[in-house]
């Protein structure tokens, strides 16, 4: 039967263990299956699992299943670039709050950033 909920020391809230509190990914993996294949068939397995950022356990597990796997081609260098804007924008604030800058032109600030959420719709919409 399950467990009745358990206040958390020291904590004003209570936790229930439940089985749909973890995701499949992240349940104690404690079956084993094997597989038979050709080297050019584990090789591509692997190549596919590293590619989409997961481990072969768990890219097999969302093939099988049915789930799709979306790696977006771009993304790291568009969020490397959305993270520095976002540095700039910070130090720009706090020498705005500390009165070191008084005028700031926000034109080529708003045309970045605009150019960045362009660059971030098209990936949404492609990977719809």
């Amino acid at each position: 039967m399950n467990e009745p909920c358990r206040k958390r020391q020291g904590e004003g809230y209570v936790a229930c263990a439940d089985e749909g509190e973890r995701s499949s990914m992240q349940k104690k993996k404690t079956e084993i299956i094997t597989a038979r294949m050709t080297p050019a068939n584990k090789k591509a397995i692997r190549q596919r699992a590293k590619a989409a950022g997961m481990t072969v356990t768990d890219y097999l597990t969302t093939c099988t299943l049915g789930k799709g796997i979306v790696r977006v081609e771009g993304l790291d260098d568009l969020l490397s670039e959305l993270k520095a804007q976002g540095r700039n924008l910070n130090q720009l604030t706090t020498l705005a709050n500390m009165g070191r800058i008084t005028i700031l032109r926000g034109d080529d600030l708003f045309s970045e950033y605009t150019r960045l959420c362009d660059l971030l719709g098209a990936l949404v919409l492609k990977v719809r």
